[in-house]
């Protein structure tokens, strides 16, 4: 089914959104695993720069075939910009806090999102939110505080960075619900990109530096992963409703530990496994009541 934003499509195949979501999940997180390695060579801002030239780039060669009027045609052009401007500032808070805090703690504290969503979708969404889901919500949230363990390590200032990450990240997923009714995934895509670059091409010659050879190698490699993971993420608010999709962003805890022991070294400890157990838990648990 071709339709982009018909509520038909997406109450029909939540399975398949919650696929998408999954796959996000492991795109953006290797894409963060990916700044975090790159920012410790090079200035932020650059590293953000770079995605975005690059997420542009892939737009353009690989997604899109056609008239290019068709891409920028949008029904809601100021959300669509507040929608840029909210995912080009969770990055940037992110991406600071991976240059003080480890990828897991990161990723971990950043999912109080979840229950934003689950809230918000209610608020502005007007979306009907069952027992059951805001139980799978909260259980995952329990998992994810077990997973960190709040005042038993993380004390840095840098905690509040993927704390405003999450405000920004809540909305920013309220604003792909809303435009998903009405614009095309690829144009929502376009103009993700097009703000992106925009914006940090008027600010990055302040804090420029030549990339060595592997540096625009991994620029490439942020650009992709990036526009892969918020297609997939576009998609799945094609498919499914805000809140039913907000358990699966814990789906990004346990990428995190993987790429986290797979590139940095950290191995979780028995807290950490019980946690991701839970969060696995009220996955599930969602899919199950779907099934119904």
């Amino acid at each position: 089914m071709s339709n982009h934003g018909g509520v038909s499509h997406y109450i029909r195949n939540p399975q398949h959104g919650i696929f998408y979501m999954i796959i996000m999940s492991g795109c953006i997180i290797s894409m963060d695993a990916s700044a975090k390695t790159l920012s410790s060579e090079m200035p932020l801002l650059m590293v953000v720069w770079g995605r975005y030239l690059f997420n542009f780039i892939f737009i353009a060669l690989f997604f899109f075939r056609g008239d290019p009027r068709d891409l920028v045609r949008t029904k809601r052009f100021y959300l669509q910009i507040l929608r840029s401007f909210l995912g080009l500032s969770a990055t940037f808070t992110f991406w600071g806090a991976l240059v003080f805090l480890s990828l897991v703690d990161c990723v971990a504290i950043v999912f109080i999102s979840p229950l934003l969503v689950t809230a918000l979708s209610v608020l502005l969404l007007a979306e009907k939110v069952g027992f059951h889901r805001w139980g799978a919500v909260i259980m995952g949230f329990i998992g994810v505080m077990i997973v960190i363990r709040p005042g038993m390590g993380i004390v840095h200032w840098a905690v509040i960075l993927p704390l405003i990450t999450a405000l920004f990240w809540a909305n920013y997923q309220i604003t792909t619900r809303i435009l998903s009714g009405t614009d095309s995934a690829l144009t929502t895509l376009f103009y993700t990109a097009a703000g992106g670059l925009l914006f940090t091409t008027l600010a990055v010659w302040s804090d420029w530096m030549t990339p060595t050879l592997k540096q625009w190698f991994i620029f490439a490699c942020l650009g992709f992963l990036g526009t892969m993971g918020h297609y997939f993420l576009i998609k799945a608010f094609e498919l499914a409703p805000a809140s039913m999709l907000a358990p699966f962003n814990y789906t990004s805890i346990l990428w995190s530990i993987l790429l986290g022991y797979a590139i940095f070294g950290d191995l979780p400890d028995k807290w950490t496994i019980a946690g991701v157990v839970i969060i696995i838990l009220s996955g599930l648990y969602i899919i199950q009541r779907e099934r119904r």
